[in-house]
């Protein structure tokens, strides 16, 4: 299906725009993609695959949040192990085996795909090998028909959407591939609290990198400049991993030092529009009707 959307820039900011009405009560989805490590043997390029094609039958789009590529058995890396490479990667070629299998495994769904982000793999390969992953892959994923924003280990992202054919809302996203270690204990509190702090103007904080899936909101009381009090909502979002490699009887690094299993999948982030009245009437005495505040209400769930 061709995309329901568009993707442009506004500054420095890429835009995705649903340029249809929804209308009160309608609902637009974003299919979020972090951690797939889809080289490693652990990954689970089944899932990847089947839930880019549900977002691409459906001309939704896609936002990939980094660690596309594990990448790590490279003679520069000392993480290397030869039971962590699929057989078709195991050639001399190694960086270009990854970036001409991904491109092919993804171009069927080129269309979709908006937003390519770095993570820290990808980041560690630009360090050490001078190449660019992500950007080499985005580029053969464009001449498969995608028009894919790459962008970095951070940054943001907006969503409009129209409600109608005058009245279109922006939604403020600031992505991050994620840092830290994933402490089970706190379970993102503490992380979505200092992010909310760096990103006031954020309608919803994305991350992943630690393979949890948390979601955690923060309600605020807001003053526009013409008065109009009312009441929002932060969603901070915790996207999960395709690679399941917990198997305590195994030597890998995971396992040695005592990871937990982990949920496994990505997100899918749901907007939908809502209205509401603030008690504010029109200056016309005859006139008692109230103007809408409209707004739209994130949600996240699972893609399994």
């Amino acid at each position: 299906m061709d995309p329901i959307f568009t993707l442009t820039r506004r500054n420095k900011v890429p835009i995705i725009t649903f340029p249809k009405p929804v209308g009160v009560g309608g609902k637009v989805r974003i299919l979020l993609q972090f951690d797939e490590h889809w080289d490693n043997p652990h990954s689970d390029q089944a899932m990847i695959e089947r839930q880019m094609k549900d977002a691409h039958s459906q001309g939704l789009p896609i936002f990939k949040g980094g660690d596309t590529f594990c990448a790590m058995q490279g003679r520069y890396d000392r993480r290397r192990a030869r039971t962590d490479i699929r057989p078709e990667h195991d050639t001399p070629y190694y960086l270009d085996a990854l970036v001409n299998g991904y491109a092919k495994f993804a171009s069927p769904y080129a269309s979709s795909i908006a937003c390519m982000g770095r993570g820290n793999h990808e980041l560690s390969i630009l360090k050490n090998c001078e190449t660019d992953l992500i950007e080499r892959t985005a580029e053969q994923l464009r001449q498969a028909g995608g028009n894919i924003e790459v962008m970095g280990i951070g940054g943001w992202l907006m969503v409009q959407v129209y409600v109608t054919k005058t009245v279109k809302l922006l939604y403020r996203i600031a992505y991050h591939h994620g840092h830290g270690g994933g402490g089970i204990i706190t379970k993102g509190v503490i992380q979505a609290s200092r992010r909310a702090m760096i990103y006031p103007d954020a309608n919803a904080v994305i991350t992943g990198h630690v393979h949890e899936n948390w979601r955690v909101s923060f309600c605020r009381d807001r003053c526009t400049p013409t008065g109009r009090i009312y009441q929002d909502e932060q969603i901070h979002i915790c996207s999960p991993t395709y690679k399941n490699e917990y198997d305590p009887s195994s030597s890998g690094w995971h396992n040695l030092r005592g990871g937990p299993p982990k949920p496994l999948g990505g997100t899918w982030l749901e907007l939908t529009t809502a209205r509401l009245y603030d008690g504010m009437t029109r200056k016309n005495a005859t006139d008692k009707s109230q103007t809408p505040l409209y707004h739209l209400i994130a949600d996240a769930t699972q893609a399994k």
